[in-house]
């Protein structure tokens, strides 16, 4: 019965981090179609374009990125893999900072994965 309980756990962490991982791709999309606009409607002697391109590529480059590990562990962990537990535990611990929500996903997402009884799904995938 523990067994279920937590391979629903498992689910769930998965099924947010997949969801965020989304979100956060479209939010890079935004933010670099929203920096290159606002390139273009800044003369040159406000800001120099290079640090306005150096940002519009940096920041949806870094967010793209958060997002596409949040994605492929969310992925991995619906199909209990050993690796996706790491690569989520990881992930979980960089949004603790981000206030409320972050904080909230990040710290449930640790509590899941580090049950003695989630160690045990994770085991049985690799033996």
């Amino acid at each position: 019965m523990e067994d279920s309980r937590m391979k629903n756990h498992v689910t769930v962490v998965g099924a947010i981090h997949i969801g965020f991982g989304i979100i956060g791709l479209f939010v890079a999309l935004g933010v670099f179609f929203l920096i290159n606009f606002a390139k273009g409607m800044v003369g040159d002697d406000e800001i120099p374009k290079t640090i306005l391109g150096f940002i519009s590529l940096s920041v949806p480059l870094l967010i793209g990125s958060l997002a596409t590990l949040k994605l492929v562990g969310g992925i991995g962990l619906l199909s209990f893999q050993p690796w996706a537990r790491y690569l989520i535990i990881v992930v979980a611990i960089l949004a603790i900072p981000n206030i409320p929500i972050g904080t909230l996903r990040g710290v449930y997402s640790i509590w899941v994965l580090f049950q003695e009884e989630t160690k045990k799904l994770f085991e049985r995938k690799t033996a």
